[in-house]
């Protein structure tokens, strides 16, 4: 039977590769963070850091390279770092952004960049907010499909192409609560539905699928509902996955008027 040789390679000699010898090139970035400990401060404080980056690098990674290797107090959630799970949503130099999606590159590096929590929702520590009241007004839109009949036995509910595309756009909600705390009425009354759950709402109203529309249309048709809108676009700036919220929020108002959609 042969035999195999492998052959072992001296790398001794060989020297790393540091950014600097790809040509690829750093820069310190300086980040002003609003830090907020309920157990040791009365109010909100901003704390600086100097952080070294590249231009393909995130603010999530920047918010990483702090608490991994400055301070390790430093409080924010995060979960799957590609736009999807909605964890990482906070104001980034006055605008809600997700960090995870936010590239340095894309922000002005010669000025220091602004990083707290999204307005509106109760401050618990650093970048995190009590998301509660955020998802009982998405519960109480009852996000989730109601029928009055079931399918035939081991069949789909079918729908045509033409009947989705009514409420495609909205199926793309994270729940990240970017828009709902970009609102300028939901930061002022905290009993708003705000934009979210309108649009989750919206998701099932026009599902051709679906039977409790008018249910839901009597909820959003409160004095909290629909008609708070104060259609700024705030809302449709806001969102990460590119919905058209404040569109969204519209056709509802129009379904509320014609007594269905």
């Amino acid at each position: 039977m042969a035999s195999t040789v492998i052959e072992q390679v001296d790398t001794s000699d060989e020297v790393e590769q540091t950014p600097e010898d790809t040509g690829i090139q750093s820069f310190l970035v300086t980040f002003n963070i609003r830090r907020f400990d309920p157990e040791v401060d009365d109010e909100p404080r901003w704390v600086d850091y100097d952080v070294e980056l590249y231009s393909t690098d995130r603010v999530l990674d920047a918010l990483h390279k702090i608490k991994w290797e400055v301070d390790g107090s430093l409080s924010f959630r995060r979960s799957c770092a590609h736009g999807i799970c909605g964890s990482d949503a906070m104001r980034i130099n006055g605008r809600n952004r997700l960090a995870c999606k936010t590239l340095i590159k894309d922000l002005d590096i010669s000025q220091p960049i602004y990083v707290e929590a999204i307005k509106g929702l109760p401050l618990e520590k650093d970048l995190i907010v009590d998301m509660e009241p955020f998802f009982a007004s998405y519960r109480e839109v009852q996000p989730f499909l109601i029928s009055n009949s079931k399918p035939e036995p081991g069949k789909e509910r079918v729908q045509s192409i033409v009947d989705r595309e009514v409420f495609d756009d909205t199926t793309k909600c994270i729940l990240c609560a970017a828009c709902t705390s970009s609102c300028p009425v939901f930061w002022t009354d905290g009993q708003y539905f705000g934009p979210a759950a309108i649009v989750n709402a919206h998701r099932f109203i026009f599902d051709s699928r679906d039977d409790a529309g008018d249910v839901r249309l009597d909820i959003l048709n409160d004095k909290e509902g629909v008609w708070r809108c104060r259609t700024t676009f705030n809302c449709t700036e806001a969102c990460p996955r590119g919905i058209e919220v404040t569109k969204a929020i519209a056709e509802v108002k129009q379904a509320v008027l014609r007594g269905g959609r």
